[in-house]
């Protein structure tokens, strides 16, 4: 069998490596993302410490990792390593400098550590304060502070923060306060520039008031703050000619489980199993893109970064994207070859459930009624990831592969399962052939005989059958 030629894939980090929350930057023609750290099989958020990764601006297929940057026990408040590293943002100082901007889980302060360059061991550095020491988020008033997102221009560094849980009176919405060029102390105390679900009434943001995830960017005289919304799966954006007043509501940019797409299926139906989403927008070699996470493992806890390109309409609007497994790629995979099934950027069945957990969920309950896209060996292990618990009506989907003269479909399947896997070209479309799979306990391969219509496809398996099938790869010929 042979495999697919190097790609760039969703998700675009390797299969064991679980950043969510991402924040792109590029810094010398490479692109960095920032995020917090999921461990695989995790009880809770973000275990681990922080890491970055980098791939050439010419080239989001090959990323090369950077190693870790910063550890919880790194900040003096956390000597013991209790408390985890949430979702950070990194900026340019004044002084070239790059400084990153977190904060400690149980904490509702911000802390800020410095590097002198955008992947080395950061220092901790201080925390953000009044001019007087007291720190943001302990003054009387203050709201607490939570996943920052900064955005340096001049001598000011602007300050992006807040945590929303719908029908929470006592937060207002995302606050930006203004820091001076020590990248510590306030200039401008907290304003709220996107409101919270209670205070949303009449503001352009109903339906989709702030949530969590505030993450800010310019482009040409805009500012865009981008955010997750009180439905979790989605992030929005609003707009202003000014860092700190006058956002408006735009729309939605992606949602991790397809939802509000309606040209190929129900605008309401999930795609995929959603949950809380954190990103940001950055422009790479000439392109957008919006970087955001997705799901795994039927847990909240083992997120991975995934992109996809977007562009701007003529008013600076962003129309909403439909999540792929082939975003990076700016078009579709090459239609030959073996290509894992971790991939798969839609995942379903029968037993329809949109969110693997997250606000008000226990973060781990999905049962084996759900495929899972999962991996066997631990937290870390450098091996490739498969999807579980492929029961009667488990459907995987893959978008897109430009297809020429395909003929013959195989898979990898395992697992105590009998029946077939149906190949389809949309997720409702007429099967174009059938898989025979039996019980066995090792990968297996299987094939047959199936013609994929040229041009550009969406590619879905569905396993009709007996017991549960696991999925590790398809492969075109």
């Amino acid at each position: 069998m042979t495999l697919a030629k190097k790609q760039g894939m969703n998700p675009y980090l390797p299969s064991w490596e679980y950043i969510p929350d991402g924040e792109p930057y590029v810094f010398d023609g490479r692109v960095y993302i920032y995020g917090s750290h999921d461990r695989f099989n995790g009880h809770v958020f973000c275990l681990n410490d922080y890491v970055s990764w980098s791939a050439p601006a010419e080239d989001l297929s090959d990323w090369r990792y950077e190693g870790v940057i910063y550890h919880s026990t790194d900040d003096p408040l956390n000597p013991e390593g209790s408390m985890c590293l949430y979702a950070p943002d990194v900026t340019v100082g004044p002084d070239g400098r790059y400084y990153l901007y977190y904060v400690l889980d149980k904490l509702p302060i911000v802390s800020v550590a410095v590097c002198d360059t955008p992947c080395g061991t950061f220092s901790f550095y201080g925390h953000v304060k009044y001019a007087d020491g007291t720190r943001l988020g302990e003054r009387e008033g203050d709201e607490p502070q939570f996943d920052p997102g900064v955005l340096t221009e001049g001598e000011l560094t602007y300050l992006y923060t807040g945590f929303c849980a719908p029908g929470d009176k006592s937060r207002s919405g995302a606050m930006a306060t203004v820091i001076g060029p020590d990248m510590l102390t306030i200039r401008e105390e907290p304003v709220f520039v996107a409101p919270s679900e209670p205070y949303s009434t009449g503001s352009g943001f109903e339906g989709h008031a702030f949530f969590e995830a505030p993450s800010i960017r310019k482009r040409g005289d805009t500012y865009y703050l981008i955010y997750s919304s009180v439905v979790m799966h989605e992030l929005c954006y609003a707009t202003s000619k000014h860092p700190t007043k006058n956002f408006e509501y735009q729309g939605v940019i992606v949602s991790n489980c397809d939802l509000h797409i309606g040209k190929y299926k129900p605008a309401a139906k999930p795609m995929y199993y959603g949950g809380n989403n954190h990103g940001s927008i950055v422009e790479v070699d000439g392109a957008w893109y919006i970087f955001y996470h997705r799901h795994t493992n039927g847990t909240a806890f083992s997120r991975q970064g995934c992109l996809e390109p977007i562009h701007f309409l003529e008013d600076g609007t962003i129309p909403q994207v439909e999540i792929t497994s082939s975003g990076p790629n700016r078009g579709p995979f090459e239609g030959r070859g073996e290509y894992p099934a971790y991939l798969a950027c839609h995942l379903f069945c029968k037993a329809e459930e949109m969110y693997t957990g997250g606000f008000g969920r226990s973060g781990a309950w999905m049962d084996s009624r759900f495929p899972k896209i999962t991996q066997d060996g631990r937290d870390g292990d450098e091996e490739t990831g498969y999807i579980a618990n492929m029961t009667d009506s488990a459907t995987a989907g893959f978008k897109y592969f430009d297809c020429r003269g395909i003929q013959r479909v195989r898979i990898k399947v395992r697992g105590y399962c009998q029946g077939f896997f149906e190949v389809k070209t949309a997720w409702d479309g007429p099967s174009l052939g059938q898989i025979p799979v039996g019980f066995t306990n090792i990968w297996t391969e299987y094939a047959s005989d199936i013609r994929i219509p040229d041009g550009q496809q969406a590619l879905y398996f569905t396993f009709t059958g007996n017991g549960s099938a696991s999925l590790a790869s398809i492969a075109l010929e």
